[in-house]
């Protein structure tokens, strides 16, 4: 049974019951559900430049000339795909006692001790758009880093007009960094 677009956009928006999700999720998918997707998703952000690829809520792939950025729903973008955007966003650490508690209240905080919870929120419209509870000193997660080429290519049978080579770009954009400190 073939998904109406109708039905997609409740999917999307998080008005299906439990029940439903694990319905559809369960069942083999329709070929071309993920380009109905991308084009309900398109329609929503009025943007000229192709979606490619959702990666959360607020954020996508968006094809801009002859790059791959990571935009959020409010426009403001990331950068290259291939870097982390988190290393883009605002970060808010929650690593002590007192602001773990402004969240988890009593008992149920985590011990600062141990950990901390970091939420990214964009830069231009304040939406939260990821939390990740990690150990002191983690590095950010790289949380998906799609080989777009391959994807388009071999599972969707429609490659990308241009190629880019997949790689993970954070650590050269961390280094570039560095290496900016130091000649300061």
């Amino acid at each position: 049974m073939s998904l109406t677009n109708e039905y997609l956009k409740a999917l999307l928006d998080g008005k299906l019951a439990w029940t439903e999700v694990k319905n559809i999720v369960s069942r083999p998918k329709d070929d071309d559900r993920f380009l109905r997707v991308l084009e309900i998703l398109q329609q929503r952000t009025g943007w000229k430049e192709k979606i490619l690829m959702p990666l959360t809520e607020h954020l996508y792939i968006v094809q801009k000339g002859n790059e791959r950025v990571v935009r959020c729903d409010c426009g403001h973008e990331f950068g290259d795909y291939r870097c982390t955007w988190k290393l883009q966003a605002h970060i808010l650490a929650r690593d002590s006692q007192a602001s773990l508690e402004e969240i988890y209240p009593g008992l149920s905080a985590p011990n600062a001790e141990l950990g901390e919870v970091r939420e990214f929120i964009c830069p231009n419209c304040a939406v939260l758009l990821k939390v990740e509870s990690v150990p002191l000193g983690y590095p950010l997660i790289f949380d998906a880093l799609p080989d777009l080429d391959g994807f388009y290519r071999e599972w969707l049978g429609t490659p990308l007009d241009d190629t880019c080579e997949f790689k993970d770009l954070s650590l050269d954009t961390t280094a570039a960094w560095g290496k900016a400190l130091q000649a300061s």
